[in-house]
């Protein structure tokens, strides 16, 4: 190339200039972000794509056939979205639908959030080779939506804030690091425990296949943070005390409640005006639950029906007329969902039982409604091992931190070595849903790292009643731009 050819590489109008600094200087503001200073190597790239010119990325355009025109076009235009859509939703936010119950009343099923990601300070990606907007399984082809390998380190970026207690938090679900396929809800580890892990691998025409999730491919879950690294979480009686201190409740948290009537039917206006969704409209079968129904001093022979309620629709339904108690569930009681119908009310019965909270087979007399006390461990704090706590903390220590622990003979090896205490590498939350009875959360499945957070929704821009149709309310636009934080 002569000098009269290179120098017409740099003759460009100062705007094509302008454009090149700037996105020049974005790339190197990001890459100090990102703190990998070894995509510097990249920034000729950039430059060239504007100046230079070396690489036609645009060689198509010089083409007379108008089909490949047409063609390379909408390809140009898909793959600038792709990659404009990847690093916003990995950087900056994503979209979230909140798909069950768990924190009502506070956001509803069928809200759609903005989370935004550099609240807390955005992740480097763990498997950075993936497709966007689609969380491990594309719909349809089943097949998986991310390549395993590369895998990275776990690496956060520098965010606005820290997680506070009370904050609604997006995180990856902490023990969906191994799922069976036809069946995610329980988790995997549950099922092995009521199950047996030989029957939960070896029955695939009841579980699926067995797979295994890397941290940024996990299941996305929202719930509120109640305790954060270093606190001493308890609850009593369904009241939670962090640090031995009694946390104000939120007004959309609500519990269950059996209420029972004189005999009269609670109207389908006083259960709208109640805001109780057709999935939590129930009537229990009085005939299947009766020894269940005598141990919890109802009448057998009057209509006991079971909502969730907060405070505020608890005072509503106490003045209703026909209404005679309000009873809470207690936690040795389970409520079986039925598929039968009667009169607009799902079916259900009542059968005693003890559903094991975290950890799993520690035999500590912990319910979901009466649990703890139990620390939250934090990043550099010393943990003194011991046979009671050791089944509280083990999974932090060799799951999420990857550490070997042993106990032989009385003796715990971390790494094949002897020891006495462990140093926690991360900080550690305590997450909870305010529908309180309805939730699946840390008192079932123990505590979620810090490599695991994901961000914080900040708004919802859309809202869908589930049990409306699209010409009778189902959008409801009173909660559209709500605060999420709250």
């Amino acid at each position: 190339m002569n000098s009269n050819q290179l120098s017409s590489r740099f003759e460009h109008p100062l705007k094509q200039w302008v454009k090149a600094g700037v996105w020049c200087l974005v790339y190197i503001l990001f890459i100090a972000w990102v703190g990998n200073y070894w995509w510097l190597l990249g920034l000729p790239v950039v430059f060239d794509a504007f100046i230079t010119r070396y690489i036609p990325w645009t060689f198509w355009k010089k083409s007379k056939n108008k089909t490949v025109l047409v063609f390379m076009g909408w390809v140009d235009a898909i793959v600038f979205a792709l990659v404009a859509v990847y690093f916003i939703n990995t950087f900056l936010f994503q979209n979230y639908q909140i798909p069950s119950s768990s924190l009502e009343k506070s956001l509803l099923v069928g809200d759609f959030l903005f989370v935004s990601k550099a609240s807390y300070g955005p992740r480097v990606p763990n498997t950075p080779l993936s497709f966007p907007l689609v969380q491990h399984t594309f719909p349809v082809l089943n097949t998986k939506s991310f390549l395993e390998h590369p895998q990275w380190d776990y690496k956060r970026l520098k965010g606005f804030d820290a997680v506070k207690r009370n904050d609604i938090v997006v995180f990856n679900f902490p023990v969906g690091d191994t799922v069976a396929l036809k069946v995610t809800n329980p988790d995997y580890y549950t099922l092995c425990y009521y199950n047996g892990r030989d029957v939960v691998h070896s029955r695939k025409d009841l579980f699926g296949d067995i797979v295994y999730r890397p941290v940024d491919r996990r299941e996305n879950f929202v719930k509120r943070c109640v305790a954060i690294a270093g606190d001493w979480l308890q609850v009593r009686d369904n009241q939670v005390y962090v640090n031995n201190i009694r946390q104000d409740k939120f007004a959309g948290v609500q519990f269950n409640y059996f209420v029972q009537t004189d005999g009269t039917r609670i109207s389908d206006e006083v259960l709208n005006k109640l805001k109780i969704s057709d999935d939590d409209r129930l009537i229990v079968n009085n005939q299947e639950s009766l020894d269940e129904i005598k141990a919890l001093g109802l009448n057998e022979e009057l209509p006991i029906y079971h909502f969730p309620l907060d405070e505020a629709k608890y005072t509503e339904l106490a003045k209703i007329s026909g209404v005679t108690k309000l009873l809470i569930e207690p936690a040795n009681c389970l409520v079986m969902e039925a598929t039968q119908k009667v009169d607009g009310f799902n079916l259900v019965k009542i059968i005693a039982g003890k559903g094991d909270v975290y950890p799993l087979g520690s035999h500590k007399n912990w319910t979901r409604d009466n649990y703890g006390p139990i620390w939250i461990p934090k990043k550099g704090a010393k943990l003194l091992l011991n046979a009671y706590n050791f089944s509280i903390y083990e999974r932090c220590i060799r799951v999420y931190e990857k550490n070997k622990l042993e106990v032989k003979d009385g003796v715990f090896y971390i790494n094949d070595k002897p020891a006495k205490s462990y140093t926690f590498k991360m900080d550690y939350y305590w997450m909870m849903g305010d529908n309180r009875h309805n939730s699946a959360d840390s008192r079932y499945w123990g505590f979620v790292p810090e490599d695991h957070i994901v961000g914080r929704p900040v708004l919802v821009w859309l809202s869908l009643d589930k049990d409306k149709g699209w010409f009778d309310g189902k959008i409801r636009f009173n909660r559209f731009f709500k605060n999420a934080e709250r």
